[in-house]
C-alpha cells in the first residue's frame, strides 16, 4: 500500500531515525521547537546551583542540551557527577520494554550507573550517601502508563528519606493538549498505573511532581523538596516534535502522538506493531486475513521486542502511519474508533480481551484503568455513553490539575 509520506528508520544502535516529508504541521512544529527552551538548556539558571555539589542524575537518551547529552555537557562544565540512575530501557536507551536493567559503569564517562529498573526501583541510602543533590531529566509523553512518572515519584520519596532536594529540568509534553480517558480506579493499580489520573494527563513532569506532592501520593504523604527549571516559551497547546525518541518502541513522532489512543491495545490479543520498526502505528492479527488488505510480519528485534505476539506470522489489520494526527488535536480526545472497529470485525471475539495471551500480559482493565470498558466494547455501547462513564472523575481531575500548572 503506497504511503503519502515516506518513512525511513534508523534508531540509535537498534535501528531507527524517523524522516517525514515536510508539511504545514511539521513546519509549525519546527518553529515551536526553535522557540521553546527546555529546562536543561537554561544552564545559566541552575549551573551556579550545582557548584561545589556532588550530583546524581536520573537520565536517558532524551536528556540532552541541544544535541549533546546532559551528563556529558555538565561534566564538560565542571559539574561533579557521582552517580547516574537509569530508568526503564537504561541510561543509554539500549534495553527493550519491560526488560530488567543491570548496574554498570558508563563506558563513555566512567560514571557508575545504578539501575532503577531491575533489582530495585528506588535509590538506596548507600546509593545516595555521597550525593548532595539529585537531578531528574527524562522526556515524558503525557500518559499514565508511561513509567517515567512512577520513577519520578520513587526518586522524590528517596530524596525525602535522605533529606535531599530534587532538581527537575522540565520538558514539554508532546501530548500536553490532551486530557482524556477514565481516571484510574485504584483497585487496578499496577506498574503501568499508580496514580488517580486519566490515561492522558496533560502535565509536564514538573507539574506532575507538584501534583504528587500536593495530593499526597508519596508514601506516607511526605513531600519532597523541589526546585523546577520550567520550559521557556511553552504552552500546553503547542505542538512539539521530540528531538530524540523517548524509548525504543516510541521511535517516531507519529507513534508518540498516537500513543494515548493506541497503547490500550497492550490489553488485547492484537499485535500493536511490536516486532516491527513502527510500533503503536500498526495493528492486527492473523485472524483478520480476508478482512483487511494491509499486513505486516512481527519479528524478533533486539532492544525492541524479542518475542512479539504472532512472531513470524502474517498479521492483517490497520495501518495508521499516515493518519492525520491533527484530527486528534481537533477533537481533544483519545480515539476509541480503532479498538471498537477491530473488536467488531474480529472472528475471535472470545480472545480479543484475553491479556494472558498477549506479549504484554496486561488485561484491559489494568491498561484502561476501568472495570467497565471491556463490557462496554463487547456490548456495543455508544462512544458518548462510554465517555459519560468517565465522569465526574475526568472533570474533577481537570479542576484539580489547575492548581499545579506551570504553563498556560
Amino acid at each position: 500500500m503506497p504511503l503519502k509520506r515516506i518513512h525511513f528508520f534508523l534508531f540509535l544502535g537498534i535501528g531507527l531515525v524517523y524522516l517525514m516529508a515536510p508539511s504545514a504541521t511539521a513546519q509549525t512544529n519546527s518553529a515551536n521547537n526553535q522557540q521553546i527552551i527546555t529546562g536543561a538548556e537554561q544552564t545559566e539558571k541552575y549551573l551556579p546551583y550545582l557548584t561545589g555539589k556532588k550530583v546524581a542524575i536520573m537520565a536517558n537518551p532524551t536528556s540532552i542540551i541541544r544535541e549533546k547529552h546532559l551528563v556529558d555537557s555538565l561534566q564538560a562544565l565542571g559539574v561533579e557527577i557521582v552517580t547516574v540512575f537509569g530508568p526503564e530501557h537504561g541510561f543509554r536507551g539500549n534495553v527493550g520494554a519491560g526488560v530488567h536493567v543491570k548496574d554498570e559503569l558508563d563506558r563513555k564517562t566512567g560514571i557508575p550507573i545504578v539501575s532503577l529498573y531491575g533489582a530495585k526501583r528506588k535509590p538506596s541510602r548507600e546509593d545516595l550517601a555521597d550525593v548532595d543533590l539529585l537531578i531528574y531529566d527524562l522526556q515524558d509523553v503525557g500518559c499514565r502508563f508511561y513509567t517515567n512518572i512512577n520513577a519520578l515519584v520513587r526518586l522524590m520519596e528517596a530524596c525525602y528519606e535522605n533529606e535531599l532536594e530534587l532538581l527537575i529540568l522540565d520538558r514539554p509534553n508532546p501530548n500536553g493538549y490532551l486530557i482524556d480517558g477514565p481516571v484510574l480506579d485504584m483497585k487496578y493499580k499496577s506498574g503501568i498505573g499508580q496514580f488517580p489520573i486519566p490515561m492522558s494527563h496533560g502535565l509536564t513532569v514538573g507539574e506532575f511532581a507538584l501534583m504528587a506532592n500536593g495530593e499526597g501520593w508519596l508514601n506516607d504523604k511526605v513531600q519532597c523538596r523541589l526546585k523546577i527549571i520550567p520550559v521557556a516559551n511553552y504552552t500546553h497547546d503547542m505542538p512539539y516534535t521530540l528531538p530524540v525518541p523517548p524509548s525504543p518502541n516510541l521511535n517516531t513522532q507519529q507513534a508518540v502522538l498516537l500513543y494515548p489512543s493506541t497503547c490500550m491495545f497492550e490489553g488485547t490479543y492484537i499485535n500493536h506493531g511490536r516486532g516491527t520498526y513502527f510500533p503503536f502505528t500498526v495493528f492486527g492479527s492473523p485472524a483478520y486475513k480476508g478482512i483487511y488488505d494491509f499486513s505486516f510480519i512481527p519479528q524478533s528485534i533486539k532492544g525492541m521486542a524479542m518475542s512479539p505476539l504472532f512472531m513470524d506470522e502474517v498479521c492483517y489489520g490497520l495501518d495508521l502511519r499516515d493518519f492525520d494526527t491533527d484530527l486528534l488535536r481537533e477533537t481533544g480526545q483519545i480515539n476509541l474508533n480503532w479498538i471498537r472497529e477491530l473488536y467488531n470485525k474480529s472472528p475471535e471475539k472470545e480472545k480479543f480481551f484475553d491479556g494472558s495471551l498477549s506479549d504484554q500480559m496486561n488485561n484491559i482493565e489494568i491498561q484502561i484503568g476501568s472495570g467497565l470498558f471491556r463490557q462496554q466494547i463487547i456490548n456495543g455501547v455508544p462512544e458518548k455513553q462510554i465517555r459519560a462513564s468517565w465522569e465526574p472523575g475526568l472533570t474533577n481531575y481537570k479542576l484539580m490539575r489547575k492548581k499545579y500548572l506551570l504553563y498556560p
